[in-house]
Parts: C-alpha cells; sequence; structure tokens
C-alpha cells in the first residue's frame, strides 16, 4: 500500500522521472534464481555457492555461466593469493596471463562496493580486458570499487575461501575441484587439502583461529606474527600501498 501511495504521489505531482520509478519498484525476479547459483568445489574441502548479479553485470554472469557449464574451471588453481585482500583463480595455465578462447569482455562497472565475499573479474590494464578469471575478496577494499566488475558474492561456504593457500603463486596451490551451476548440484567428493592454519591454531587460544584476518595473514607473515596481531598489535597491511601494487589482473 506504502509503495502504491508513494508512486501515485510522484505521478499527479508531475515529477516521476524514469530514474525515481526505478528506484521505487521492486526488482524484477529473476528467470531462473538457480541459473545464478554458481557452485565451486574446492580443494580446501567443500564447497562456496556464489549468487551471481546479472542485474549488474549481465555479460560477464553469462560469461562465467558458460565457462563452468564447458568444465573450464575444473582442476584450475589458484595462482594468486594475498592474505587480507583477495584469492584469485580462472586462469588453466596457472600462471595469470592465460583465460579461455572467448572474447575479452566489456567493463560493466557499477558503484557496487567490494565488501567480504565480494567475486569480480580481474583483467588487466585495459578496463575491456576481462575474460575468465576473477577473485574473491577477503576483506572490503573501496579502492576497487567501480574498477572491476563486481558479478557476484559468496552466500555460503566463505570458510573454505579463508583456507585457500597463499601466495604468488603457493607452493601447494589450492584448486577449484568442479564448477557448476544450479541450487541441486550434488557436491563434488573432495579431499580436503592438509590444514594451512594448523601451525597458526597450535598457537592461539581457543576459538581465536577461526577470525578471518588471522587465517589471511598466515602465508605471508607467518603464525607467529599473526598470534601477536591478534594480541593487539598494529597490523602490518598497509592499504594505501599494497593495493596499488597487489591489484588483480587477468
Amino acid at each position: 500500500m506504502k509503495l502504491f501511495l508513494a508512486l501515485f504521489a510522484l505521478i499527479i505531482s508531475g515529477g516521476a522521472s524514469a530514474q525515481d520509478m526505478a528506484a521505487i519498484a521492486p526488482a524484477p525476479a529473476a528467470a531462473s534464481d538457480a541459473e545464478n547459483i554458481l557452485n565451486l568445489d574446492l580443494s580446501t574441502g567443500g564447497r562456496v555457492v556464489i549468487r551471481m548479479r546479472p542485474d549488474l553485470a549481465p555479460n560477464h554472469v553469462e560469461r562465467f555461466r558458460t565457462l563452468a557449464r564447458q568444465g573450464f574451471y575444473d582442476g584450475v588453481i589458484f595462482h594468486r593469493v594475498i592474505p587480507g585482500f583477495m584469492a584469485q583463480t580462472g586462469d588453466p595455465t596457472g600462471t595469470g596471463t592465460g583465460g579461455s578462447e572467448l572474447p575479452d569482455l566489456e567493463a560493466e562497472f557499477t558503484r557496487t562496493p567490494h565488501l567480504r565475499g565480494t567475486v569480480s573479474a580481474a583483467r588487466a590494464q585495459d578496463e575491456n580486458s576481462a575474460n575468465s578469471q576473477f577473485f574473491i575478496v577477503f576483506m572490503p577494499r573501496a579502492p576497487l570499487d567501480e574498477n572491476y566488475t563486481i558479478f557476484g558474492r559468496v552466500i555460503s561456504g566463505m570458510q573454505y575461501v579463508d583456507s585457500i593457500a597463499v601466495g604468488e603463486p603457493p607452493a601447494n596451490p589450492s584448486r577449484i575441484v568442479r564448477a557448476s551451476i544450479g541450487n541441486d548440484v550434488p557436491a563434488a567428493d573432495v579431499v580436503a587439502d592438509a590444514d594451512p592454519l594448523a601451525d597458526l591454531k597450535s598457537q592461539l587460544p581457543p576459538g581465536a583461529a577461526d577470525v578471518p584476518e588471522a587465517q589471511n595473514r598466515l602465508g605471508e607473515d607467518g603464525a607467529e606474527q599473526v598470534a601477536e596481531e591478534l594480541a593487539g598489535e598494529e597490523p602490518a597491511f598497509d592499504v594505501d600501498t599494497d593495493i596499488l601494487v597487489d591489484t588483480p589482473q587477468r
């Protein structure tokens, strides 16, 4: 009823623009919600479920949906994983320079922020160079906003992202065992990698090893420094400096 009254007031006042109507009206229902669910069964022990956003980036969603259905991502490693920043994958060569045989995509930047669990398309310096690679953000990263195409967000299984082996490239990289589309796709049989947090967990008080910052910093600083940071010392990660160097690339 309130929605009707708001629309009616705008119409009779003559001030209802197309943008006003779009802002008030509810978002249209997706043709099939299952078509916008991307499942990543990871070698870290479980399934990461991503809700893709065709309302933000329809061409990117279609690309990643197509590649997942082709089995393109099956077995692909996370080749660039930066603690406290992001985990990048989608290159079948594992070098960070590869992609699919499909043409590159034009950017679909929006004002949607990069938050924990945001999934964006990686690219080279050219804004229109995204192809198959993507990254998942560990922590909010405002400098990425409006510079990378967001096409989804993790809605479950972020703990398996937190456990991805770190490095550029990691010595023993984690991988996508299988990527699939849909709500009812059975999870792949996954034998989890060795726990990369074992050393850290042995040095922290009970429960502290579940803190995402601790998990994401393990590979860069070692368990001892992470434990010190959790005790209240200043983190070593410099956003203003590191974000310029550690920007996801295709």
